[in-house]
């Protein structure tokens, strides 16, 4: 058989026709598993396990594991896969991408190889876009697992750590990736070992993958701690930034949403708070209240990124257009808008770990994920994750007509034309989905919808149950729905009686989305499974991305536009801006994500560093070593600044008298890069002594991690404050023709090295304070 766990950089038909040599072998052992019980189809389980733990490659079971799971679908939920969900399977257990349409069943091919990844006992996660699919999957899918003696954990929010640990000892555990997420930086914050819930991570697999890896990676995940913020300095702030004017006070990239200060806009800050020079560091926070109210002002609309409700700024997910209660926007942006409408400003969210959902999901060995539409985004998933994308045929060949755009001149006349098409649809009985990009969007459209008295479902930021409740019925004879292009995402439209022969479901886009794939997303809710249907785009020059990305292209092209009476464009280079338009929207929100990850890149390797160290102070084996060479570390240190023009030899030997409790003589001492180390072990053999004559101290022993750990969490927090500034600063040094990447690498570097010492220093000096007060105490009950 052909060797198929090899990661492939690119797909093609070769690889097409060595699944299907595969599913012809799994389809030969149909009859053989379908002639056993159902005991002797469960102990396939402990047999399979037993091969792999003799050392028999995973690739060799894979046909008589997949045969199994066929089986028991079949027993257990009356389901068969048809062999296109073989062929995902396979792909997904390469650890690579499975593209298969809206229908065709992704939930089921999850399946296969999660049950074939269990067999080797390290754990499998199956990520989901939101907690009620997780809980979906889990009940159903989970059945076939459970039945063949696999055990299954859900992981969801608010669950306590020991139901988590149940849920992650599990050998197929379903979630969401967020959760998974917070649940490692939880981990790396708890006091002992035994609250950790998670295990090393094996294998994962992504549904919606491309939700989860791309439109949800803009967004860091932050584990938050309240800190109260400066109401008056927000205030002020966002007086000031009302007054600002664009271009001169500030710069704002409408592309990559960047905002920065003009020298201008700089002199206004220093005046209107009495500073000299808003560059200083001790004026850092000031600008940072400053730009955040900047960015409140110009990056965030009001019913668009968030709503006012109750008095609060609730957040919108921009991709469902649901409201996210309960989530905040971190480092004083959130309070930034607050201040802006004039609503109570609440408490700060304070980082106190982060980490990138690139940089999270890369620590699994091995990643897969399935969905309807990641081929045009393959680049991006190749090189941030190493997976490849292959398009798995259809089960049944497509019948859906994808009717070409038709472009208006004016949003007026675009929403007239929405309305006129949903008439005739609606006259016949034909089901329409209408897609939007925002609940403001959405309201728009209702607004015509209600003119023409015409009854729709309008989708409107309601909780997942309802949503996935309403997309499900939207193929039913005469319904109309208006939703975001995301909503009930996961979710099967099936069509009503009678709807097939009338057309299927009609699937109206009203604005191109930033990303294909996502307008994609909303084609591929009509025709599933080889049902009829048909999709159309009704768009106008004055969309937003027309608006951002071709505002100079829009106003040359509307010198030589013709119409109809109705407003619609007929130019025929019309259609090539658009795709041109979409192609620059998608380069630019890659650039910005491929940056903010080099950006995230830096921290992640310091990240390490702490974790590492976190994790090997839990484990306690080697506390004291640790301790000895931060002491002699944090001399080395001391010692290699009197090596740097212009140092001051008095303040470092305050310092290093300080961390060794003695005083020592630096003035006028010549050091060498050769003798630092001889150096630090003469200046440190007192205190490592002094360590290693309370090794076997009870109290010691209690001490000494405490201590750690409290010291490693406050400047870890410090620390990220700290390169949070320092991302928001380097925009400042623009000016001078640095690269602000370099800048942070360079400065994040010195500021890593700086708090790292002050841990060492911090640690070490509080450690031989104790160690000598204890002496002290003995000494004196001796006497």
């Amino acid at each position: 058989m052909v060797t198929l766990l090899k990661r492939s950089t690119k797909y093609s038909t070769r690889h097409l026709k060595k699944y299907n040599k595969i599913v012809n072998e799994i389809n030969k052992l149909e009859e053989k598993y379908q002639a056993m019980s159902d005991e002797e189809l469960q102990k396939m389980t402990p047999l399979f396990k037993e091969k792999l733990q003799n050392n028999t490659k995973i690739e060799k079971i894979i046909p008589d594991a997949f045969a199994v799971v066929r089986e028991a679908s079949k027993r257990i939920l009356n389901m068969r896969h048809f062999d296109v969900q073989l062929i995902g399977g396979l792909v997904l257990a390469e650890g690579n991408i499975a593209e298969m349409p809206t229908g065709e069943g992704k939930t089921l091919v999850a399946s296969l190889p999660a049950y074939l990844r269990a067999l080797e006992g390290k754990g499998v996660h199956i990520i989901t876009v939101n907690d009620y699919l997780a809980n979906r999957d889990f009940e159903q899918i989970g059945k076939i697992h459970r039945f063949l003696g696999l055990t299954v954990g859900l992981n969801l929010p608010l669950m306590d750590s020991e139901d988590k640990k149940d849920a992650y000892a599990a050998d197929i555990t379903y979630g969401v990736g967020t959760e998974f997420g917070f649940d490692y930086l939880r981990d790396n914050m708890v006091d002992t070992k035994d609250n950790q819930v998670q295990r090393p991570y094996h294998y994962a697999i992504i549904d919606e993958v491309d939700s989860v890896l791309i439109d949800e990676a803009k967004t860091p995940l932050i584990v938050a701690g309240k800190m109260k913020a400066s109401t008056e300095l927000h205030e002020v702030s966002a007086l000031l930034a009302s007054r600002f004017v664009a271009d001169i006070d500030y710069d704002f990239d409408e592309e990559t949403k960047a905002t920065s200060l003009t020298e201008t806009g700089i002199e206004k800050v220093e005046k209107a708070f009495g500073v000299d020079n808003l560059y200083e560091l001790e004026h850092q926070t000031l600008y940072h209240y400053v730009i955040m109210a900047v960015r409140a002002r110009v990056m965030f609309k009001k019913d668009v990124d968030y709503i006012v409700k109750d008095g609060k700024i609730v957040l919108v997910d921009m991709f469902t257009g649901r409201t996210m209660d309960g989530r905040t926007l971190s480092d004083g942006l959130h309070q930034a808008i607050e201040a802006k409408e004039k609503v109570e400003v609440t408490e700060e969210n304070k980082a106190q770990a982060q980490i990138t959902i690139q940089n999270y999901f890369r620590m699994y060995p091995i990643l897969s994920g399935m969905t309807g539409t990641a081929k045009t985004q393959e680049k991006e998933f190749m090189d941030v994750y190493r997976m490849g994308v292959l398009q798995v045929p259809t089960n049944n060949p497509r019948l859906r007509i994808d009717l070409p755009d038709r472009v208006f001149q004016t949003s007026e006349q675009k929403y007239k034309e929405v309305t006129r098409q949903v008439l005739e649809h609606h006259k016949k009985g034909q089901p329409v989905l209408i897609g939007t990009t925002s609940i403001l969007q959405s309201e728009e459209v209702a607004k015509y919808l209600k003119g023409e008295n015409l009854n729709f479902q309008l989708l409107n930021a309601k909780s997942v149950e309802q949503e996935v409740e309403l997309i499900s019925q939207a193929g039913q004879l005469n319904q109309i729905t208006v939703a975001t292009n995301m909503a009930g995402r996961g979710t099967d439209i099936v069509l009503g009686d009678g709807v097939s022969s009338i057309g299927g479901l009609h699937v109206i886009g009203t604005e191109k989305h930033e990303s294909r794939r996502i307008d994609n997303q909303l084609r591929g809710r009509s025709g599933r499974q080889g049902d009829p249907g048909s999709t159309q785009f009704v768009i106008s020059l004055e969309d937003d991305m027309f608006k951002r990305f071709a505002k100079e292209e829009i106003e040359k092209f509307a010198k030589k536009i013709t119409t109809t009476s109705e407003g619609e464009v007929l130019n025929k280079e019309v259609q090539e801006l658009t795709e041109r338009t979409q192609r620059i929207v998608e380069g630019s929100h890659f650039s910005m994500r491929e940056y903010n990850l080099k950006l995230d890149d830096v921290i992640n390797d310091q990240r390490q560093i702490i974790y590492d160290l976190r994790s090997r102070i839990l484990d306690g084996a080697d506390n004291t070593k640790i301790l000895k060479d931060m002491v002699m570390d944090g001399t080395a240190y001391l010692l290699s600044q009197l090596m740097i023009e212009g140092h001051n030899a008095k303040e470092l030997q305050y310092s290093m008298q300080q961390l060794l409790g003695q005083k020592q003589d630096l003035v006028g001492l010549d050091i060498q890069a050769g003798k630092i180390e001889a150096l630090a072990k003469s200046l440190t053999k007192d205190s490592l002594n002094l360590i290693t004559a309370h090794e076997d101290n009870l109290r010691f022993q209690k001490t000494l991690p405490y201590v750690m750990k409290v010291y490693i969490d406050q400047i870890w927090v410090k620390h990220l404050e700290s390169m949070s500034y320092l991302k928001e600063g380097i925009g400042l040094r623009s000016y001078q023709q640095e690269d602000p990447l370099r800048i942070y690498q360079r400065e994040g570097l010195e500021l890593f090295e700086m708090n790292f010492q002050s841990l060492r220093f911090s640690v070490a000096s509080e450690i031989l304070s104790f160690l000598r007060n204890l002496d002290k105490e003995e000494k004196e009950k001796t006497v």
